[in-house]
């Protein structure tokens, strides 16, 4: 069964700083966005990547990759103005009419494990949708009033959920058919719309998101701390 992976690099990174979105931004000696790749291709060189840029990035794109002779066989398209629709655009270049496994991944998480996108597609391919979570350390408190009222919440009954979030073809066709709303945060969002159930698979805690310019202070340590390792 033929693995695709989505990968979306479509948000302008405002709150990472600089004068680039997070993901061209250097991660070690590369962009972001090709450390996520080439690491995803070391795990697995029969996915086949589906790269969602902003429409006015992608010839800067076409100019790191030949400044950094990126190479991996990668198709590029254009993103929308939200990830719903981001993904959508990523979905209409995989023409298959047989059924297929697709993961979403997001461009700016560079550091997922072998076994987590090991597990994640052998669970949407017994059960039709994955998504990998990890626990919350922290304590965890629910807003209840204006002031900053507060109260504490169980956290073993919440999890921060990562990606790639992996679906046969055919359920996230029919998902991303629906009609958008706000209320889709993520891809597992979408196909829980329709009513069908997300199965769960254990994250890796490494397995950030690179947010913040603290996000990436803690994925250079990441990088030099595994650079000869597999995480």
């Amino acid at each position: 069964m033929k693995r695709y992976l989505i990968v979306v690099a479509g948000g302008k990174g405002q709150r990472m700083g600089g004068a680039l979105p997070k993901q061209f931004q250097l991660l070690g000696e590369r962009p972001v966005i090709m450390v996520t790749l080439e690491r995803l291709h070391a795990i697995d060189n029969t996915l086949k990547f589906i790269l969602v840029l902003p429409l006015e990035y992608i010839a800067l794109w076409d100019e790191l990759c030949t400044k950094y002779e990126f190479n991996l066989p990668v198709t590029v398209v254009a993103g929308g103005n939200t990830r719903f629709h981001s993904v959508q655009n990523g979905l209409s270049m995989i023409e298959d009419s047989d059924e297929a496994l697709v993961g979403v991944h997001d461009a700016v998480r560079p550091f997922v494990s072998q076994k987590v996108l090991d597990d994640a597609f052998r669970e949407a391919w017994i059960n039709g949708a994955a998504i990998p979570m990890i626990d919350i350390q922290d304590s965890v408190r629910q807003i209840i009033g204006a002031g900053g009222a507060s109260q504490a919440v169980p956290r073993d009954r919440y999890r921060l959920v990562q990606t790639p979030q992996v679906f046969r073809l055919s359920l996230l066709r029919k998902a991303y058919s629906q009609r958008y709303v706000e209320a889709f945060t993520d891809d597992a969002s979408v196909v829980e719309a329709m009513g069908e159930r997300v199965y769960a698979v254990e994250g890796n805690r490494e397995n950030i998101k690179l947010t913040t310019p603290f996000d990436m202070m803690v994925a250079k340590t990441i990088i030099e701390t595994y650079s000869n390792q597999s995480l």
